[in-house]
């Protein structure tokens, strides 16, 4: 959340989705202002998971210019959306039966 934050991420939940799913245990979801923050965010994830606890996402779907970049590290998911993607998309509202907010920061 901290990785996220520090570049100015904005609107961001941290879901806890155990125990009723086997796709992750968590999910990070973050809004970022523009293509470039979200490529910034998006470089910026990758470096620091990567020093801080020795970890490659399992995959990363979608670009920054798409609006919606998801890192899977296998536990925990990360969604960094445009505005208008992470409205269309929903995240929060499509998990809400399962998933309790953990944190959030607007």
């Amino acid at each position: 959340m901290d990785v996220v934050e520090d570049r100015k991420a904005e609107d961001i939940v941290l879901l806890d989705l155990r125990p009723d799913t086997v796709i992750a245990d968590f999910f990070v979801i973050a809004t970022g202002s523009s293509n470039r923050q979200l490529r910034a965010l998006t470089d910026y994830v990758k470096e620091e998971v990567k020093e801080k606890l020795n970890l490659t996402s399992f995959s990363i779907e979608g670009t920054p210019d798409s609006g919606w970049v998801l890192l899977d590290y296998g536990d925990v998911v990360v969604h960094l959306f445009s505005e208008d993607q992470r409205e269309y998309y929903d995240i929060e509202g499509l998990w809400s039966n399962v998933a309790n907010v953990l944190l959030s920061i607007q």
